[in-house]
């Protein structure tokens, strides 16, 4: 009995020995002292690019590197350029960006390629990033042919008038959108319209969508490019007794725009799986920092997908983790 109790002794130290020892492929062991600076043009705050923030914390814990988050207070092509400055002078040794204006954004890109630090995108800029020599890689959704899928599947559900509603005019992203909606709404023989609101004046973005509303009767269906623009949207229908009555869809997912899907009083939300965009691009930055990893294809897609009431309830359920 002494002997078996000595060999158990010495087969449970000898275990734990191995589980201190750093393995190659172990917990313990990493990158890795790499740092990689995230620059959007979306603050962490929104409903939106906090599940990309979500991706990111997430890919950098399981990826073993350091990850920071860096915004402008609001949507700012000239303050976005000097957060990219900033980040290069304090030379990360991976730089993620977001490019909603490739022409604004390009020069501060470069200098980071120029200085030897490797360029991944996520979300806004394809295809014009992929022009600049030196980006790895684009990991999101095409603009133009998720606004027509948007509009296809509006017109199938008998949209002829229809609104666009920008609450970023300017950002190309957006503005790539509208441009695909428009093209499958005129296509189905229909038509549609932009209508810029204020992103940072809910009340007011209301109000111009009821006045829209109310100049045009005939305004049969509402597009919407993110949750903070449906949410007017929802109240300017609600207020107006038209929820129902007129087709209103959004691009992006939130709390508040899935409960509307369940509710029946938002056909569907175009997902472009935002925390796959985090997530994928510290992957890949990881991999290509430490063995020279480049995907397959530049484009790397993560949407678009749709969520509507048949499916809203399991991705609920996915949201409240805060990665849907």
């Amino acid at each position: 009995m002494k002997h078996v109790t000595r060999v158990f002794a010495l087969l449970m130290a000898a275990a734990l020995v191995l589980i201190a020892v750093p393995t190659a492929y172990g917990q313990d062991t990493g990158p890795r002292n790499l740092r990689i600076v995230v620059v959007t043009h979306g603050q962490a705050a929104d409903p939106f690019w906090s599940v990309v923030k979500k991706g990111v914390d997430q890919a950098g814990a399981d990826m073993r590197v350091k990850v920071e988050y860096q915004a402008p207070v609001k949507f700012d092509m000239v303050a976005m350029s000097q957060l990219i400055d900033a980040a290069v002078a304090s030379k990360p040794n991976g730089l993620i960006v977001s490019m909603p204006d490739v022409a604004a954004l390009s020069p501060s890109v470069k200098k980071a390629i120029a200085a030897g630090i490797p360029v991944i995108v996520i979300n806004g800029g394809w295809p014009d990033d992929l022009k600049i020599d030196g980006v790895i890689a684009h990991i999101g959704q095409t603009e133009t042919g998720a606004g027509q899928g948007a509009g296809e599947r509006m017109a199938a559900g008998g949209a002829k008038n229809a609104l666009c509603v920008n609450q970023e005019v300017g950002n190309a992203s957006l503005d790539q959108r509208c441009q695909g909606f428009s093209d499958a709404i005129t296509k189905a023989g229909g038509k549609s319209k932009v209508l810029a609101v204020d992103l940072n004046d809910p009340t007011g973005s209301a109000g111009k969508i009821s006045a829209a509303l109310t100049a045009d009767s005939t305004i049969d269906s509402i597009l919407t490019l993110g949750p903070t623009g449906a949410a007017p949207a929802l109240k300017a229908l609600t207020d107006a007794k038209l929820l129902g009555k007129i087709q209103l869809a959004t691009f992006d997912l939130s709390p508040e725009v899935l409960k509307a899907i369940q509710d029946g009083n938002i056909t569907f939300a175009i997902d472009q799986q935002q925390y796959t965009q985090g997530y994928l691009a510290v992957v890949y930055m990881t991999l290509y920092l430490t063995n020279l990893n480049t995907p397959g294809d530049k484009l790397i897609p993560t949407g678009p997908g749709f969520v509507t009431k048949d499916n809203a309830s399991k991705v609920i359920d996915l949201s409240k983790a805060g990665t849907r």
